[in-house]
C-alpha cells in the first residue's frame, strides 16, 4: 500500500488553521508533515507533531514532502506557487487563485511542464446549500432558470486590520475575497456568461478597499446577480432562483466554516448538517404552494478526498487550474465594469 502523500502548509494564518490543517488532517491517505512560519512557537503548541521551517523555500526543499498548500495573502500565491512547482510539488492554492489572469496561466503551464497536479481550493462547490440547488437543477424540478440571484452579506461594521482591508495589498477586498466563491458557483451552473457589469464601493467608516459588490452576469434569457456586503444586519436570502416551474428560497450561510471555527472538525456525527431547510414554491390551481426543501449535507472533506486521488490515481481534478482561470477572467473583467462603468464583454463573445 503506498505511504500517505505528505503535506506542506505555507504559513499558519486564519485559513491555515481554519480550513486546510483540519481538512488535511481529516482525510484518510493525507499526512500533514511541516508548516513554514515566522511564529514556531505558536505552530508546535497547537501541533506539536509537525516540523516547522522559516522559509516557504525551506519547506519546499524537503524531500518528505509531496503536496504544497498556499493559504497566504493573494498577492504572493503566484511567486509562491511558481516555487512551489519548479520544487517538484503539487500544488493547492487557495482562492483567488492569482491576482491576474496572466499568472494564473503562467502557473497552469508551469505545473503543465512540471507533470504535478496544481488545484485551487473552491471549497463553496460544496456547501450544503449549493449541493442542493445543484441538485434540484439537476433534475429539473424548477424548470428552466430564468434569474438566479445569490447573496453573501454579512454584518461587519468595524474595519480590521488585516491585509485583506488594505490597500496596499494587490488582490484585497471583498470582489476578490467572496467574488470568486459566488462566481466560480455560477460558473458551475451556468457556464461562463456572455457580459458582467459590476458595481464595488467602499462603504464603512476607515475602509480603504471595496466592502460591497453588486454584479449582474448575462446569459441568454437568463439573468444572474451576484451581491455581498459587509453592512447587511438582517441578511436577505441566500439564495433566490426562479424557473419556469418553480422558485426556491434558502436562507443563511453553510455551517462548516462556524463549525471549523469552533472547533468541530470532521468526521464529526453532525458534520456539514445545516439546521435551515429551504422553500421550494410552485402554483397549483392558481396558489402559490410553499414545500420544504431539505437541505443536503455539506461536504468540505470531498475536496482534499478527490484531490488524493487525482494525485495518485489519476482521477478528475476537483477544481482544475483551467476552471480557476475562468473565474480569474470573470474577476478582471469585473474590475474593468467597475472602473469604466459599462458591460464589459467575455472574450468568446467578441472573437478574441
Amino acid at each position: 500500500m503506498p505511504h500517505p502523500l505528505r503535506v506542506g502548509l505555507v504559513g499558519y494564518g486564519s485559513a491555515a488553521k481554519t480550513f486546510h490543517a483540519p481538512l488535511i488532517t481529516a482525510t484518510p491517505g493525507l499526512e500533514l508533515v511541516a508548516v513554514s512560519s515566522s511564529r514556531p512557537e505558536q505552530v508546535r503548541a497547537e501541533r506539536p507533531q509537525l516540523g516547522v521551517e522559516a522559509t516557504p523555500e525551506a519547506l519546499f526543499a524537503r524531500a518528505d514532502i509531496d503536496l504544497v498548500v498556499i493559504p497566504t495573502p493573494n498577492e504572493t500565491h503566484y511567486p509562491l506557487a511558481r516555487a512551489a512547482l519548479a520544487a517538484g510539488k503539487h500544488v493547492v492554492v487557495d482562492k483567488p487563485f492569482t491576482v491576474t489572469v496572466a499568472e494564473a496561466r503562467a502557473l497552469e503551464g508551469a505545473a503543465s511542464a512540471a507533470g504535478r497536479v496544481l488545484s485551487v481550493f473552491h471549497n463553496r462547490r460544496w456547501d450544503a446549500d449549493f449541493l442542493t440547488l445543484k441538485a434540484l437543477l439537476d433534475e429539473g424540478r424548477l424548470g428552466r432558470v430564468v434569474q438566479f440571484e445569490s447573496h453573501f452579506d454579512r454584518y461587519r461594521p468595524e474595519v480590521p486590520q488585516r491585509w485583506r482591508e488594505s490597500a496596499a495589498s494587490s488582490g484585497s477586498g471583498l470582489w476578490y475575497d467572496l467574488g470568486p466563491h459566488l462566481i466560480d458557483q455560477a460558473l458551475q451552473l451556468f457556464g461562463q456568461p456572455a457580459g458582467i457589469t459590476l458595481t464595488r464601493a467602499t462603504l464603512r467608516d476607515g475602509a480603504e478597499v471595496d466592502d460591497y459588490f453588486h454584479a449582474l452576469l448575462r446569459y441568454d434569457r437568463l439573468q444572474v446577480i451576484l451581491h455581498a456586503t459587509t453592512l447587511a444586519a438582517e441578511p436577505g436570502a441566500r439564495f433566490a432562483v426562479h424557473g419556469t416551474a418553480a422558485s426556491y428560497l434558502k436562507h443563511g450561510l453553510d455551517e462548516q466554516e462556524a463549525m471549523l471555527k469552533a472547533g468541530l472538525f470532521p468526521p464529526a456525527v453532525d458534520w456539514g448538517i445545516d439546521p435551515r431547510d429551504g422553500t421550494l414554491i410552485s402554483w397549483r390551481d392558481g396558489q402559490p404552494c410553499h414545500e420544504t426543501e431539505p437541505t443536503r449535507r455539506g461536504d468540505y472533506p470531498a475536496y482534499y478526498a478527490a484531490l488524493r486521488d487525482a494525485i495518485l490515481h489519476g482521477t478528475a481534478n476537483p477544481v482544475s487550474a483551467s476552471d480557476a482561470i475562468a473565474v480569474m477572467q470573470l474577476i478582471e473583467a469585473g474590475c474593468q465594469s467597475a472602473e469604466e462603468g459599462r458591460e464589459v464583454r467575455l472574450a468568446s463573445e467578441e472573437g478574441v
